[in-house]
């Protein structure tokens, strides 16, 4: 059989430059290491916010109820000649030229029923 030597046994101090190597690959097991339940700890607790979050409700940003269309009329001013119109949510923009002949931007929000800004653009 084999025969083992006490001194083969022993481990044998490493010379200064390999002890340098290996006490940086410690530190960098350690630090990568450390990373790694940094960033799975960061993960998990994403995945537990986004189970925990009450569920969204869907709203309609018009509020018109289900039973009836909403109706309303708009009182421009006297003069106005409508150019063109946007709908936003509860808002319309009513574009045009008032009897002056200036250019206007009339917003109306007929969730209020009321206009709730003019605005006078200079002329081109």
């Amino acid at each position: 059989m084999t025969s083992l030597k006490p001194d083969d046994q022993d481990e044998k101090p490493l010379d200064p430059a390999m002890e340098k190597v290996r006490r940086k690959m410690v530190r960098l097991m350690i630090v990568s290491g450390t990373v790694m339940v940094v960033s799975l700890m960061a993960v998990f607790g994403a995945v537990v916010y986004k189970a925990m979050r009450p569920a969204a409700r869907t709203t309609t940003t018009t509020g018109v109820p289900s039973d009836a269309p909403v109706s309303s009329s708009v009182g421009l001013p006297n003069g106005f000649a409508v150019q063109s119109v946007s709908l936003s949510g509860n808002q319309m923009l009513f574009y045009g030229v008032n009897g002056e002949g200036q250019r206007q931007a009339i917003v109306y929000d007929y969730g209020v029923g009321r206009i709730v800004a003019t605005v006078s653009l200079p002329a081109p």
